[in-house]
């Protein structure tokens, strides 16, 4: 089964998952991409930082609307095009991040469909935000 295609989506659908960051999400995450930034490995450096503790990679977080995309809204099929983040809090390990896309904008002509992307904690702060436009499956022949 694909997922929605561009007549099934309707703006401000939304989807939404929780995650759990881990510490060994954090060094998985960073041995995948060969990012050894001591803000993510080194408590001892991380204390004397505004952090005070080690963080995740912002991308890492980011990373958690594509699942969304994929499998969820539009889901199975999609493309991902296009995607800005920007970074507002750390996300620290154990922290629950509850990622929410929803649609913004719908371009029929084009195939494309455009998101609000937000990452918040536990607390309700937000985390990450920012906008994504992806291709939804074709219809099937």
């Amino acid at each position: 089964m694909i997922g929605k295609t561009i007549d099934q989506i309707n703006v401000n659908e939304e989807a939404s998952w929780q995650k759990i960051i881990t510490q060994s999400d954090v060094e998985n995450f960073g041995e995948i991409i060969e990012d050894y930034n001591p803000a993510h490995y080194d408590e001892t450096y991380e204390a004397s930082t505004i952090f005070k503790k080690r963080i995740s990679h912002g991308m890492l977080v980011g990373s958690l609307f594509s699942k969304l995309f994929g499998l969820t809204l539009p889901g199975k099929g999609t493309i991902y095009v296009k995607q800005s983040l920007k970074f507002t809090k750390p996300v620290y390990f154990k922290d629950v991040i509850t990622a929410t896309v929803r649609v913004k904008e719908i371009i029929k002509d084009r195939n494309r469909v455009t998101f609000e992307c937000v990452a918040t904690n536990q607390n309700g702060e937000i985390v990450v935000s920012g906008e994504a436009e992806v291709m939804p499956p074709k219809k099937e022949v």
